[in-house]
């Protein structure tokens, strides 16, 4: 299985990019994963609704490029399913018994996904209804996706 973890914008804290290193090291045990960042739009303070739109098409359109036909999508998003860590796990493990080769987990920027991308994926899925920084949220997924991996092999880590 491939994870590809697709995301706007490029973590610029080093404490960030050590944490998710980590968690992408940890994870080459159980599956290939990769980092996939898509270049950010700048959002003008008091942008128009209109202008914030545009925003979100234009980086949907550098994240759907990325995006194989045969790829399960799994997007974060506000409104998304919520999981608790087993039920998380499950669902990566149905998507790997589905046939399909690449797991993509996609984290839009600062505005979220456009609904081209929201429309792409597979499943919505939602880890709260706080709002979480997009760079934070890479550590969080990293790390729930290698949760998921010790669950699915009950393998110590996750209690």
């Amino acid at each position: 299985m491939n994870i590809r973890i697709l995301c706007v914008g490029k973590l610029k804290e080093q404490y960030l990019r050590d944490a998710v290193s980590e968690y992408t090291k940890r994870l080459g045990r159980y599956a290939k994963t990769e980092i996939c960042e898509v270049a950010d739009e700048k959002t003008p303070d008091m942008a128009s609704r209109a202008e914030c739109l545009q925003i979100l098409e234009k980086e949907g359109e550098r994240i759907l490029s990325k995006i194989h036909d045969q790829d399960c999508v799994i997007a974060l998003a506000i409104d998304g399913r919520k999981y608790n860590s087993e039920g998380f796990s499950q669902l990566i493990e149905g998507c790997m018994g589905s046939g399909r080769s690449t797991l993509d987990f996609v984290i839009g920027g600062s505005l979220g996904l456009s609904d081209r991308v929201l429309g792409r994926a597979d499943y919505k899925v939602s880890f709260s209804d706080m709002t979480f920084p997009h760079q934070l949220m890479r550590v969080i997924l990293s790390e729930q996706i290698y949760r998921a991996f010790k669950i699915m092999r009950k393998e110590p880590y996750h209690k």
